[in-house]
């Protein structure tokens, strides 16, 4: 009996791990893109190089890049997305109903959004820190001279709670003005109504581009004052539309460790005996995707409407943009960043 017992349950061991490898099913979620036939991502209200609409509504940056990639690899097509620009105060809700399929909205990702809201972080598309802009005419130099000084602030978001936190913890006396809106914050500033300017360095460095009549007029110090790491997030329950969000992104890593451009791709899919290009391009008899739900184009698809992250990173926020943001711990970890990505294999 004991020995009938150890063998049915070995059984079921092994049906179980069949069960376990075969393809992911389809979830709610990707069956709601596929109907409607397009995918609706909640991006910022405008963000330069981030995620931002030209005069012609076309929306650029390196967030819509993690879109135009999902609609490639899923519809052969980066423009079937509808982008839903959203306010920080408006953004979880809008995920949460079921408005937009996926948030890469310069979001950061802490404990309580992931243990409170509902909602999964995926993967991180931007390794970031608090920061203060000045007018280069108050001649300050450190964010600890703002004390009892006027600084702009978004509600609503991660960056007021850390500036009440660095205003205490270093007795300034901090005195924040609060908007709901960017585009209100980022008024207020430039007309003067704060001494200084506080969000993501990476959104000072955007808004100085865009916004400053003369960006050399106004200083980003150089204190960061938290760990801000921003990424897509997705609803929780659906482990399916969970993965192929995080794999897509993890692929354009991949493709950039790997050499695979929006320029070779074709010739690389064709060409390459590497396995780690051939799995992640679907080249010869390599189908990955099948395990995601898609094709084994996926990824190919994906690389040709965005290109891998570096080329997304520099055409968006990079030196090849007005943004001019230093690669620093974005680069790959084998170039001494933080960006890594998981095996696709």
């Amino acid at each position: 009996m004991k020995f009938s017992t150890m063998r049915l349950a070995a059984a079921a061991f092994t049906g179980m791990g069949v069960l376990l490898a075969g393809p992911a099913q389809a979830g709610k979620t990707l069956d709601a893109v596929k109907a409607r036939g397009q995918i609706v991502c909640g991006v910022s209200t405008g963000l330069a190089g981030f995620s931002q609409a030209d005069s012609n509504g076309k929306w650029s940056g390196l967030d819509v890049d993690v879109c135009r990639a999902l609609a490639a690899a899923l519809f052969n097509d980066p423009e079937k997305v509808k982008y839903v620009p959203l306010s920080a105060p408006q953004r979880f809700t809008a995920l949460q109903s079921g408005e937009v399929d996926v948030l890469p909205r310069n979001t950061t990702f802490t404990l309580t959004r992931d243990a409170s809201l509902g909602l999964s972080a995926t993967v991180v598309n931007y390794y970031d820190g608090q920061g203060f802009m000045v007018p280069v005419k108050t001649k300050l130099k450190s964010a600890k001279q703002l004390k009892g000084q006027t600084v702009c602030v978004q509600s609503g978001t991660t960056t007021e709670k850390n500036l009440a936190d660095f205003s205490k913890a270093n007795n300034l006396n901090i005195k924040p003005v609060v908007f709901d809106k960017l585009e209100a914050a980022n008024a207020a500033y430039f007309s003067g109504r704060c001494v200084a300017y506080t969000t993501d360095a990476s959104g000072l460095a955007s808004i100085r581009a865009k916004e400053a009549k003369d960006p050399k007029e106004h200083l980003v110090l150089p204190d960061l004052i938290s760990k801000e790491p921003l990424g897509p997030m997705v609803r929780r329950g659906d482990d399916e539309w969970f993965a192929i969000v995080k794999w897509v992104m993890y692929g354009m890593l991949e493709a950039e460790e790997y050499g695979v451009t929006q320029a070779n791709v074709d010739q690389m899919k064709a060409s390459s005996a590497d396995p780690v290009v051939m799995r992640l391009l679907g080249g010869g008899n390599e189908d990955t995707g099948k395990l995601l739900g898609l094709d084994k184009d996926w990824m190919t698809r994906a690389i040709k409407a965005v290109g891998n992250y570096g080329e997304s990173f520099e055409r968006n926020v990079g030196a090849k943009s007005a943004v001019n943001l230093p690669r620093g711990l974005n680069n790959l970890w084998n170039k001494g960043g933080l960006m890594y990505a998981y095996p696709i294999r």
